[in-house]
């Protein structure tokens, strides 16, 4: 199973992530950045573990992040 990774304390909040893949994102009201729903945070990084039918969608994500700050693995 792979993995959606999010560093968000380099987030920007440009809202792409949330824009392409709304099930997975929500943008913060606190500090407009991106947060990755449901993840666990583990020494500074979001990590969710997604269905492969969600892997290409992800990764077109991760291009699309203007401060590539989303992986995945």
């Amino acid at each position: 199973m792979p993995n959606l990774i999010q560093y968000r304390k380099r987030c920007i909040g440009c809202g792409v992530c949330h824009d392409m893949q709304p099930e997975l994102w929500r943008m913060s009201k606190k500090d407009g950045k991106a947060t990755l729903i449901l993840s666990v945070l583990k020494k500074e990084t979001h990590v969710l573990p997604i269905p492969e039918f969600q892997r290409i969608r992800s990764e077109e994500v991760a291009v699309a992040c203007p401060v590539n700050i989303i992986k995945v693995t």
